[in-house]
């Protein structure tokens, strides 16, 4: 049995993945508000969204430490690609800016569901985490499509390719 707090190796890989994501969204975030700069009326959302993410960033810090766990060691990596997705789909325009949201968050909606769904009650201070960013994510979600994001250039390939590299970066995350 592990003491409380500590973490399993399923809750270890839970917590190195969401952090991993928290950080990636961030990088992301500050990838779109380096290209639109503050003047854009998106940039107000994606700031807002932004501030969010790094507050998720944060919790799931605080938690990595508090039981052990190391972060994903892809980490300098997500720093690079996740700021090179978010200026490239911002360069596109606004709408492919937020279909960049939508898709990430379409999948991170999913992933947080199935994570809730494997945890159970078995970690409550976790499930509680994820819970609560699910449904900041899911905001997220529908306040980019409501922005257009499903206007953007080419959306539904521009869509499927973010969402497939994002399932392939939580799949990475989990392990490395």
């Amino acid at each position: 049995m592990n003491p409380p707090g500590a973490a399993t190796p399923d809750t270890a890989a839970m917590l190195r993945v969401d952090q991993a994501g928290e950080f990636g969204a961030t990088r992301i975030y500050a990838g779109q508000l380096a290209v639109l700069g503050d003047r854009h009326p998106m940039a107000r959302t994606v700031a807002g969204m932004a501030r969010q993410e790094e507050r998720h960033r944060r919790h799931f810090d605080a938690m990595l430490a508090e039981r052990g766990v190391r972060p994903t060691l892809l980490q300098p990596f997500w720093h690079v690609a996740g700021f090179a997705l978010g200026a490239a789909t911002a360069a596109i325009g606004p709408k492919a800016a937020m279909a960049c949201t939508a898709a990430i968050e379409t999948e991170i909606d999913r992933h947080y569901g199935q994570q809730l769904d494997e945890l159970g009650d078995r970690d409550p201070p976790l499930a509680a985490a994820i819970a609560e960013f699910q449904a900041e994510e899911v905001e997220h979600r529908d306040a980019a499509i409501a922005a257009g994001a499903e206007q953007a250039p080419a959306y539904p390939l521009l869509s499927a390719a973010i969402r497939l590299g994002c399932r392939a970066a939580i799949a990475m995350s989990k392990r490395i």
